[in-house]
């Protein structure tokens, strides 16, 4: 069993589950407030979402949708890791419009995991789900830094793909940028 020790891993594991119920559509918003002593990580997407029933277990390991496996151990980890930061967890969704998954945890405190590699996770999300756009939103206390796969596509046009190892580059190297200049957690990229 792998325990997450970065919480770009959680982050992961969720656009995974959210491209997997159909979005076209991920926003990661993540909001570090070092005077409130909080940081919150927000995943929203305009998937398949989930019913109610569905729902009301999700935070159980033995609920998954995975014909691989009978356990799902992503969603359970987080809420454990957020609530054991003196934070909490939420998860909203409704069939067909989708759902947002959001752990706020004590920024400060001991047990609560880096943000770890965030550059080496999007560049993952971008490359490996290229079905889907990222919108990706931090901030730190009154710094901000936005990057819209939706944007690039648009300056792109149709001649070049996000997937072009220029563009990819580009991407990897912008990212690394605005997060540098937000001052936050930064851990090189893989």
């Amino acid at each position: 069993m792998t325990v997450f020790r970065e919480l770009s891993q959680h982050i992961l594991d969720i656009v995974e589950n959210c491209v997997k119920a159909g979005a076209s559509l991920v926003r990661i918003e993540i909001e570090e407030d070092l005077t409130e002593d909080r940081l919150v990580i927000a995943v929203k997407d305009n998937g398949g979402g989930m019913d109610e029933a569905f729902l009301r277990h999700i935070s159980d390991p033995w609920v998954t949708t995975r014909t691989t496996r009978k356990v799902g151990l992503g969603i359970p980890f987080f809420k454990q890791t957020a609530e054991m930061c003196n934070g909490h967890f939420e998860i909203h969704s409704k069939k067909q419009q989708g759902t947002t998954v959001k752990a706020t945890f004590q920024h400060s405190h001991i047990d609560r995991p880096p943000l770890g590699a965030l550059v080496g996770t999007l560049m993952c999300i971008i490359v490996g789900y290229p079905q889907a756009d990222l919108l990706y939103h931090h901030r730190v206390d009154e710094r901000e830094f936005t990057l819209d796969t939706r944007e690039v596509r648009e300056m792109l046009g149709d001649e070049v793909a996000l997937s072009d190892p220029e563009v990819l580059a580009f991407l990897r190297g912008h990212l690394k940028e605005g997060l540098v200049e937000l001052g936050g957690e930064v851990q090189p990229a893989l």
